[in-house]
């Protein structure tokens, strides 16, 4: 999912050199929602795995 995020960042800058401002900008919303679920769904197994080990 972090590379999903990456590729959709990229896209976005990619995008904004080149003046594809609705473009760049959804590109960029949708990185950001990837980022968001890739960090809850990592800080999630981390707990997991800390209650598990005890």
């Amino acid at each position: 999912m972090l590379y999903w995020a990456l590729l959709f960042f990229v896209v976005a800058i990619v995008a904004a050199i080149f003046g594809f401002g609705g473009i760049a900008s959804a590109s960029a919303g949708i990185a950001q929602v990837l980022f968001f679920i890739f960090l809850v769904l990592f800080v999630v197994t981390l707990i997991m795995r800390f209650v598990r080990k005890v």
